[in-house]
C-alpha cells in the first residue's frame, strides 16, 4: 500500500517522539508507537501503557504493525528520491564527485563497475576546484562582452557621422550648384538623389550591423548572467548542473568585423563636381587631377573648393575608420594609381611645414612610421620655412635656389620614377627612382601649426580647360 494513498505525513508520526515511525508497533488500545519509544517510556515509568490514552498494556512483545511499517517505507523511499541530494539509484547521499563523468556519484556508484576506475574526489573539494575553472573561463567572455561594448559605442558614432558627412555633403553641394545657373537644377538634383540613396544604403547597413552586434550583447550579457547565478547555487546543484554550465560558457563569440568603406564617398559626390557638368558650364568649370579623400584625413584636416584645397584646422570628432590616418597630420588622394604616367602641381603657399609626394595603399595609418620609401613613402617636405629634405632613409637636404610657391609631381608607375619640379622655374628639385608593386596614392601634409590662424593650405592647382566647337 502507497503511504501517499492511505497515510498523510502527518499519520505517520510517533506520538511520543513526533518523528517518523522507526518500527511502529500496536498497542492493544490500537494506538501506535515506536518501538524503541515504548521501552524507554517502560523503563522510565516502570510500566508499559500507551502514552496517547493512557490505558495499560498487557506484559510481552506487542506485534509490529506491518501495513503502517510498509507504509513508513514506501514514504521514506519517495521522499529520499524526491530528494537531489540523493542518488536516485541507490538512495545515498551524492558525497562523491566523478571527475571523468563530470557528475556527483554516491559511495556505492563510486564502487561499482561503472566507477571504481574512475577519478573521485569529495563534493565540497570538486566544487571548489570547477567553480574557479569555470570563473577563469567566464573571464574571456567579460572581456569580449566589453569588446563589443566598446565596437557598438564606434559604430554609434559611425552611424551618426554618416549622416553628419551626407548633410554636410549636401550643403557643399547645394553651395556649387547655386552658382550654376537655373537649367542646372535638374542636374543637382539627380546627384542630391544619389548621395540620398548612398546614404540610406550606408546607414541600413550600419543598422543591421548594430541590431547584430546588440543581439550579440544581450545573449552574451544572459549567459554571462546565468552563469554568474550558477556560480552562487550551493556546491551539489551547481555541480549537477556542471556539464550543462561548461557547455554554455565554451560558447564562441564571433569578433565582430572591419567595416571598411562605409562612409559616405564624399570623393564622389563632390570632386571633379563641375567638371562633370563642363559640357553645361564650360567657361566657370575647373578641372583638378586629384581629388582628396576625407575618408582618410587625420582629424585636424579641413577641405575647401571641391576637396583640392586642405588646411589645418581644429580637431573633430571622427570615426576611427580603417582608412583614416590618425599617426600623421595628412590625407591621400582619393584615387590611385596602378599604371601610366600621372602629374599634379601643389600648391604650397607660404607654408612653413609641409610634405608632399606619394605613399603606397598599405601605409601604416595608425602607427608612427618615418617618411621614407622603405615605409611606402616618397616624398619631400619643408621645415621651419627655410631647408627642404628628400625623405629617403637617411634624408637628404635640398638645396634650392629659388624658394617654390608651386611644386609639380610627376610620376611614371611603370618605370618607378617619382619627379618633383619647381614649377616656377621648371627646374627639378628630387628625383626618386624606385619599384612600384602595389597602388599609390598622392599625399599630402600641412604641417602642424601652434595657432591655427598662422596654418597655411595646400592646394591642387586647376588644369587649364579648352573647349572646341564643331
Amino acid at each position: 500500500m502507497a503511504a501517499t494513498s492511505s497515510h498523510s505525513a502527518e499519520d505517520l508520526l510517533c506520538p511520543l517522539c513526533n518523528e517518523i515511525y522507526s518500527v511502529p508497533v500496536l498497542l492493544n488500545c490500537g494506538h501506535n508507537i515506536c518501538k524503541v519509544c515504548l521501552q524507554k517510556d517502560s523503563e522510565w515509568k516502570r510500566c508499559r501503557e500507551c502514552p496517547v490514552c493512557g490505558v495499560k498494556s498487557a506484559p510481552g512483545r506487542p506485534p509490529i504493525n506491518l501495513q503502517l511499517k510498509i507504509a513508513v517505507d514506501e514514504y521514506q523511499v519517495q521522499r529520499i528520491r524526491g530528494t537531489p541530494e540523493v542518488c536516485c539509484i541507490h538512495t545515498e547521499r551524492l558525497n562523491i564527485f566523478c571527475h571523468n563523468d563530470e557528475e556527483p556519484i554516491c559511495l556505492v556508484c563510486q564502487t561499482s563497475r561503472k566507477h571504481k576506475v574512475h577519478e573521485c574526489s569529495p563534493v565540497e573539494e570538486a566544487a571548489r576546484q570547477r567553480k574557479k575553472e569555470i570563473s577563469a573561463m567566464l573571464e574571456p567572455l567579460k572581456k569580449k562582452l566589453k569588446m563589443l561594448n566598446k565596437k557598438k559605442e564606434q559604430w554609434e558614432e559611425t552611424k551618426n557621422y554618416i549622416q553628419t558627412q551626407a548633410t554636410q555633403c549636401e550643403r557643399a553641394i547645394k553651395e556649387e550648384f547655386e552658382k550654376l545657373h537655373l537649367f542646372l537644377k535638374e542636374e543637382e538634383n539627380s546627384r542630391l538623389k544619389v548621395l540620398r540613396q548612398e546614404e540610406e544604403v550606408k546607414k541600413q547597413v550600419m543598422c543591421k550591423k548594430l541590431g547584430n552586434i546588440k543581439d550579440q550583447i544581450n545573449s552574451l550579457s544572459a549567459t554571462i548572467s546565468d552563469i554568474e547565478k550558477t556560480l552562487r547555487v550551493n556546491d551539489l546543484p551547481f555541480l549537477q548542473d556542471y556539464k550543462e554550465t561548461k557547455k554554455r560558457v565554451k560558447i564562441i563569440v564571433q569578433e565582430p568585423e572591419c567595416i571598411r568603406d562605409i562612409l559616405v564617398n564624399s570623393a564622389k559626390h563632390l570632386g571633379l563636381l563641375k567638371y562633370k557638368v563642363w559640357r553645361k558650364m564650360a567657361d566657370v568649370i575647373k578641372h583638378v587631377p586629384v581629388t582628396l579623400d576625407p575618408n582618410t584625413a587625420q582629424s585636424n584636416l579641413r577641405f575647401s573648393e571641391e576637396l583640392t584645397c586642405v588646411q589645418y584646422s581644429n580637431q573633430q570628432l571622427l570615426p576611427d575608420n580603417p582608412e583614416r590616418c590618425t599617426s600623421r597630420v595628412c590625407v591621400l588622394g582619393a584615387t590611385g594609381f596602378t599604371w601610366g604616367k600621372h602629374s599634379w602641381t601643389v600648391d604650397v603657399g607660404q607654408g612653413k611645414d609641409w610634405y608632399i609626394g606619394v605613399a603606397l595603399e598599405s601605409i601604416k595609418r595608425k602607427t608612427a612610421v618615418f617618411l621614407d620609401p622603405a615605409e611606402g613613402f616618397w616624398v619631400i617636405g619643408l621645415m621651419n620655412g627655410d631647408s627642404y629634405w628628400a625623405q629617403t632613409s637617411s634624408r637628404i637636404k635640398l638645396v634650392l635656389k629659388q624658394k617654390p610657391e608651386k611644386i609639380t609631381v610627376k610620376v611614371d608607375y611603370d618605370r618607378g620614377k617619382v619627379v618633383f619640379i619647381n614649377a616656377t622655374d621648371l627646374t627639378t628639385i628630387h628625383t626618386f627612382i624606385d619599384r612600384f608593386t602595389e597602388r599609390i596614392y598622392p599625399y599630402l601634409s600641412p604641417g602642424l601649426y601652434d595657432e591655427i590662424k598662422n596654418s597655411s593650405p595646400l592646394k591642387i592647382c586647376p588644369l587649364n580647360i579648352r573647349v572646341e566647337l564643331e
